[in-house]
């Protein structure tokens, strides 16, 4: 049974008991973190009753909202009729959801393999890119997060995150822009799988890509034959506006991943592919609980959600009134960047500021947000990018409030 009310551990026996018990790599947010206990819509409540506006969506996992009744019920109902088989038996929700995700995935992408996670799908989706080229190299953005497993974490960046001593040995070729990737391209293309980009940064400080970035790449993509994976991930099921994004842009990606969004909670993960690219993935292979009847059953209904409560374009109208709210302050407060992102994704630059370094600034800006009742989030190389990227629920009145409680918050700190 779950702990009541008057059993919960509190802050600081979790805080021991992770000390205790797990690797010292799992860190936490604030220095005074609450112990969140239960969540619904918009809001996170923690162990002593205070309640939260959830401004980052467990990094853009909760896209309909915590708990969401229709989500749950479809899970539940599953979970009391079948939990798990095995993919070598035949069960109908991984299927029904292979079709929804064709009806909704761009161009001519209609073939998906189901996982647990991001990493897990774009290490399959590298794997396909290798299988079908025959290559084994790869191309990807300075900035970018693809995942902790083997070939993701070589395909990854960002320092902090780079933790296996013999990264170096994946070969992944970086570059800061459409321009040094073309470079790239042209002298190494005929080596090169796949090149990798997220349509928005996500740990990279929330980056979109820029508009011109396939009008530049593209040809060379088509000359050189490399496929293009886009890592949807986090801007993946409504996120910036779009049901994917790249459909911001004039290019229909090789293979595309998710994860995260498409749960709501529940792990899953994808990639998919056209029929041609996604027959190179022949031999035997399997996921134990990649495309379980729970997690696909909770993913139908995430989709139907965002259908049926017009959650996409909420996510568009939304975050144009963020992103102008956050351009206004930023006027206003020296120490704040112009903001940039898509939809209800959006990043602004905190800059140092008296005796407050950059990442120390925005350290003070969180838990002085939390201490508001707001739960913001962080990213960028430097650790300085205030995140946004609330539930797609979101309404008008909520981000006003976020607003004035961010405006009161660097009013102080002037």
């Amino acid at each position: 049974m779950a702990p009541t009310s008057n059993e919960w551990a509190g802050p600081d026996k979790i805080i021991e008991m992770k000390g205790n018990y797990l690797f010292p790599c799992s860190y936490h947010f604030y220095a005074r973190p609450p112990q969140m206990v239960s969540g619904e819509g918009m809001v996170l409540t923690d162990s002593v009753g205070k309640r939260y506006l959830d401004f980052f969506a467990g990094v853009s996992v909760m896209n309909c909202g915590h708990c969401h009744p229709r989500v749950n019920r479809a899970a539940m109902e599953q979970i009391q009729t079948l939990q798990h088989t095995t993919s070598l038996y035949l069960t109908q929700p991984v299927v029904d959801l292979a079709e929804a995700l064709a009806a909704r995935l761009p161009g001519s992408l209609n073939r998906s393999f189901f996982c647990n996670s991001g990493s897990e799908a774009n290490e399959g989706a590298m794997l396909l890119a290798r299988l079908h080229t025959g290559r084994r190299e790869f191309a990807a953005l300075a900035g970018s997060l693809h995942g902790r497993t083997c070939l993701t974490s070589g395909a990854t960046e960002i320092p902090m995150w780079r933790t296996d001593p013999f990264l170096n040995e994946v070969p992944v070729h970086f570059a800061p822009d459409a321009a040094g990737l073309a470079e790239i391209l042209q002298n190494r293309g005929e080596e090169i799988a796949a090149l990798l980009v997220e349509p928005v940064q996500g740990n990279g400080g929330i980056r979109p890509l820029p508009e011109d970035f396939f009008d530049i790449l593209g040809p060379l993509l088509d000359e050189k034959g490399v496929l293009l994976i886009a890592d949807e991930v986090q801007t993946g099921f409504g996120r910036t506006g779009r049901m994917f994004a790249m459909e911001h842009y004039p290019r229909i990606p090789d293979i595309l991943t998710g994860a995260k969004g498409l749960g709501n909670g529940f792990p899953i993960g994808f990639f998919s592919s056209t029929r041609e690219i996604a027959a190179s993935l022949n031999r035997p292979s399997a996921s134990t609980l990649g495309g379980n009847p729970v997690s696909c059953r909770a993913a139908l209904a995430v989709l139907e959600v965002l259908d049926q409560e017009n959650l996409v374009e909420n996510a568009r109208d939304r975050g144009a009134q963020l992103l102008a709210g956050l351009a206004d302050l930023a006027e206003k407060t020296p120490f704040l960047g112009a903001p940039r992102g898509l939809g209800l994704m959006a990043g602004v630059d905190v800059k140092a500021h008296r005796f407050w370094s950059a990442p120390e600034l925005t350290d003070i800006i969180l838990e002085n947000m939390k201490d508001r009742g707001f739960l913001i989030g962080k990213n960028g190389l430097d650790r300085n990018v205030l995140a946004f990227q609330p539930p797609l629920i979101v309404k008008a009145r909520e981000v006003d409030a976020l607003l004035s409680a961010l405006s009161e918050t660097v009013k102080e700190l002037l």
